[in-house]
């Protein structure tokens, strides 16, 4: 059977679809996003002054994966980096190559923008989704710290 599944950019027409994926992301790293967020977020997606962007990847009509990526700038190289910040595949769509496809489509925008690094994190829990990320990119070695203001 074909794969019918297209890796695109998300459009404003897309958030009644793009909405529930959004709410599974956020309900996986066990967070609430306030509608206020939801909607300005959605917002800078489509805002050409924002270095933020969405994809989504869609299955006959429906839409069962979205990536956020940003660029920004770096001490350490003169073209944007590439900054992955939200990967999820809706759970019945999982183990069927949506996050990789998800992802290359992520490299291959980067690559376009004259970007020469994509990275992202995730929780040391997140087993199942370390496994795709061991296959299709490298551990930095970093840790992460922060603190809230």
């Amino acid at each position: 059977m074909e794969d019918t599944r297209i890796i695109r950019s998300a459009t404003p027409e897309d958030f009644d679809r793009w909405a529930p994926l959004w709410e599974g992301y956020n309900r996986f790293y066990e967070r609430v996003a306030p509608a206020e967020v939801t909607h300005v977020t959605w917002r800078r997606f489509f805002d050409a002054y924002e270095p933020m962007h969405a994809l989504v990847a869609e299955r006959d009509g429906a839409l069962i994966g979205l990536a956020h990526y940003l660029f920004h700038r770096n001490t350490a190289m003169l073209g944007p980096t590439c900054y992955l910040q939200d990967l999820f595949t809706a759970p019945a769509a999982r183990g069927a190559g949506v996050g990789r496809a998800l992802i290359e489509a992520v490299y291959e925008r980067a690559r376009v923008a004259g970007s020469t690094r994509v990275y992202w994190m995730t929780q040391e829990t997140n087993h199942a989704a370390r496994v795709l990320y061991d296959a299709v990119a490298e551990r930095s070695g970093f840790i992460q710290y922060r603190r809230q203001l």
